[in-house]
């Protein structure tokens, strides 16, 4: 900002703030009205994410249903707000997490519901099947795995999708492999019965395992639906890289490296901030007809941000507007140019 101090009147500020500043302003302002502006702009501007995929005649039904839920780590420097993970080391001190739980619609690739918790805190307290509705599917990480809430998204209709858990115990009912003509198994579909110790309820569902021809091993999904195909079921599992590509497009573009306080309420304000700035970025994003990726979009609005300029017409012929602009300057009298 003090380089960009001459340009900064349109902002009203008078004087550049300090960082001490900042500090005192993020100690008294709540975190949540950073998070009702986030959720005001992804409510306003929902239908910009969706456009595209939901028209597109190829896309299959079930993606309209389908939500993407899983978490991501930001380090911190001390372990006394927010718990980190893993043991204590030998020499220094341990450091904190603070672990964000994002839920996506799987064609819009913006977070639409987010929570934060410690990184101590285990993936399954966040999933709350009372927050979605019936006939919806979301793919989860295996970490979310308890059959207590599973079964009430079953019970409710909501439909899951994750990845099974090496350690599960389960009564099978039903064995099905299907092979190529090779002799190689191609599918292998188990309806199974879970029931926990300790705990009155029983949960049915399926287990598909498949071999995955990049990872060369094989993989087996959890689900407690029983009418959809096999491939649909994968498929759904396989969308889960949208949120995953999420997470590392705000992690290389906006990283979260220094916190102006060490407080709760701090560090949620910087982190909705990103989550701000990344909102805005697709809105942009979804305007501008010319292709641009993230990093180069996020690149150009740095640089256009303390400039009065009309961003689509820089953004969608960046030629055509540099020429247009170097039209109207006036050469400056007795002055040689770069080339002269």
């Amino acid at each position: 900002m003090t380089a960009e101090s001459r340009v900064l009147q349109h902002l009203g500020l008078s004087h550049i703030p300090r960082r001490s500043t900042l500090s005192d302003a993020n100690k008294r302002r709540s975190e949540k009205i950073f998070e009702s502006i986030y959720m005001m702009l992804y409510q306003q501007n929902k239908h910009l994410f969706s456009s595209d995929s939901r028209n597109n005649p190829n896309t299959p039904a079930w993606l309209k249903r389908l939500k993407i839920m899983d978490s991501t780590t930001i380090s911190l420097f001390s372990n006394l707000i927010f718990k980190g993970v893993g043991r204590h080391p030998k020499k220094g001190k341990k450091k904190g997490g603070l672990k964000v739980h994002s839920i996506i619609n799987a064609n819009e690739f913006v977070p639409c519901d987010v929570r934060f918790t410690s990184a101590a805190t285990h993936n399954h307290f966040l999933l709350c099947p009372t927050d979605l509705q019936e006939n919806e599917i979301i793919a989860l990480d295996r970490a979310y795995i308890n059959y207590e809430k599973f079964e009430k998204m079953s019970q409710k209709g909501v439909v899951y999708v994750t990845k099974m858990k090496k350690n599960l115990v389960f009564d099978l009912v039903e064995d099905k492999m299907f092979q190529a003509p090779s002799g190689q198994m191609t599918l292998r579909v188990q309806k199974v019965v879970f029931k926990p110790k300790n705990k009155s309820i029983t949960h049915k569902a399926r287990i598909i395992t498949y071999p995955d021809i990049k990872k060369k091993k094989l993989t087996s999904l959890l689900t407690n639906d029983f009418d959809m195909s096999e491939q649909d079921i994968i498929d759904i599992y396989r969308k889960r890289w949208m949120i995953e590509s999420l997470f590392k497009q705000i992690k290389q573009n906006f990283p979260l490296r220094y916190f102006y306080r060490e407080s709760a309420n701090a560090i949620k304000i910087q982190v909705w901030c990103t989550l701000i700035a990344n909102l805005l970025l697709m809105i942009i994003k979804s305007h501008v007809k010319k292709r641009w990726s993230f990093s180069g979009l996020a690149t150009m609005i740095r640089i256009l941000l303390t400039h009065y300029v009309f961003y689509r017409s820089v953004l969608e012929n960046p030629e055509k507007n540099w020429k247009s602009r170097l039209g109207k300057l006036d050469k400056p009298p007795n002055q040689l140019t770069l080339f002269d």
